[in-house]
């Protein structure tokens, strides 16, 4: 028998020596305790391990009082949430040299996040960059002055602004939806805290490159949101913060840009989301997926919402290349199916941050190269506003027959909506900063517009 090298007889006695030693210790009733490795105990830390945070915060009143003034705009696009005002008070459709009348004007941090009016107040999520908060403020129509704010606190870093959302407002109750990905529900008179939820620590979402751009939904007594996370979609009652439903998410689309649109096809009541993957359609009443589709998918970021048109068709449209695409919607018995009729390339149509509108069958909306078109809705272009004339990523909302449309550096301009051709009513500079992209709001009259620091209140009523 040949002798074994003492480099690997040591180690060997030196492990026969330690289980000896171990077997002694178990032996003498100090037995080591074994505990259940439960599945996922063991992963690493992920996006939903961000520390805990106290969404009620701190509330401050101020000296403020609400408008005693007609008009709404209760969350992202308007009342329809189509872009096109109710608005019953005649608009001017000329101004003189200096514009329309700047009524009030606020300081903001940087962001895009615009208004909501509903009963002489106005709301908008704000954040505090010294304090570092994140601030829900309701201000007076009438003068701008701040009525309350609701702030906790959330560190975020200046990524092409902030703050970029619109919350959603009830005659009771506003949601809003931070860049981070926090929900805050409130008394939409007093700013009593209802609930919170953190859609990073409790559903995983994972929050978008350019952070969330997702406008919240009141539907009834219920907020829709879309985390992208562990669950797709989710409904929450406004009253008590109980989730209703949850949609599974088995594909794991994650959070876009986009802002959920809820529509009706063949009878049933549905919400339709342009996650990242695809489009979904979920079922109102128990957050059922009724069709999925991933034909649409942009690359960078998805931010547009979808747009219904009648006879079950839905307009997709994005930047980055995307283009557009018709959506068309098909019944087979209790099963919905969603094919495209037909797509237009980024030359033709496409929209890299604003949802085109939809007015007497056409859509209006600024094309990648910063011009203004018009479509019908078989894709074929009306007009454009030509070379001379761009808008870059400006929004853009429709009242009394005209569109009112920003350009990045605050220039207002005023167009006929209509077919017919690009014929322009007004011009003037509402603005003096940069980054005006926030979506506009329109109630009583008053329009009110921002760029990335700054808020303004304009009267455009005829005079």
């Amino acid at each position: 028998m040949k002798s074994q090298p003492i480099t690997l007889v040591i180690p060997g006695l030196f492990a026969l020596l330690a289980l000896a030693a171990l077997v002694a210790w178990m032996g003498s009733g100090h037995a080591l305790p074994l505990k259940l490795r439960l599945p996922g105990q063991d992963r690493a830390p992920g996006p939903g391990d961000a520390p805990a945070i106290n969404l009620a915060g701190t509330f401050t009143k101020s000296d403020g009082v609400p408008a005693q003034l007609p008009g709404l705009w209760p969350g992202f696009r308007g009342p329809r949430m189509d872009g096109v005002s109710d608005e019953k008070a005649p608009l001017a459709r000329a101004w003189n040299s200096g514009g329309p009348p700047v009524l009030w004007s606020v300081e903001l941090g940087e962001g895009y996040a615009g208004a909501a009016v509903r009963a002489g107040r106005v709301y908008v999520l704000d954040y505090d960059q010294r304090q570092r908060d994140e601030v829900l403020r309701c201000l007076s129509l009438a003068d701008g002055k701040e009525i309350w704010r609701r702030a906790y606190p959330v560190k975020v870093k200046r990524n092409h602004g902030m703050s970029r959302t619109v919350p959603a407002v009830s005659a009771k109750y506003v949601v809003s939806l931070g860049p981070k990905c926090h929900v805050l529900c409130v008394d939409a008179v007093t700013g009593d805290f209802k609930w919170g939820i953190d859609l990073v620590r409790q559903y995983r979402a994972k929050v978008p490159p350019w952070y969330a751009g997702q406008c919240p939904l009141i539907d009834g007594d219920r907020a829709i949101l879309a985390p992208g996370g562990t669950a797709l979609m989710i409904a929450v009652d406004c009253a008590t913060g109980k989730v209703l439903w949850q949609t599974p998410n088995p594909d794991n689309w994650p959070m876009s840009h986009s802002s959920i649109l809820p529509m009706t096809f063949n009878g049933k009541r549905m919400y339709v989301y342009t996650a990242v993957g695809g489009v979904v359609g979920v079922s109102a009443d128990d957050g059922r997926v009724l069709w999925k589709t991933d034909q649409w998918q942009i690359k960078i970021a998805t931010i547009p919402t979808p747009i219904p048109l009648s006879g079950g068709r839905i307009f997709l449209t994005g930047g980055y290349n995307a283009g557009s695409m018709m959506l068309q919607l098909k019944a087979q018995g209790d099963s919905i199916s969603a094919m495209p009729l037909f797509r237009l390339t980024p030359d033709q149509f496409g929209s890299g941050q604003q949802t085109p509108i939809l007015y007497q069958d056409h859509l209006y909306g600024v094309i990648p190269d910063g011009e203004l078109a018009c479509i019908d809705l078989n894709g074929n272009t009306r007009w454009t506003s030509g070379n001379t004339k761009r808008f870059g990523l400006g929004p853009y909302t429709i009242a009394d027959g005209m569109i009112y449309l920003m350009n990045d550096t605050g220039l207002m301009t005023l167009v006929e909506a209509t077919p017919a051709g690009y014929h322009q009513l007004a011009e003037a500079r509402v603005l003096i900063g940069h980054d005006s992209w926030a979506p506009l709001a329109l109630a009583g009259g008053r329009l009110i517009a921002r760029d990335l620091t700054r808020m303004v209140c304009l009267d455009i009523r005829r005079k």
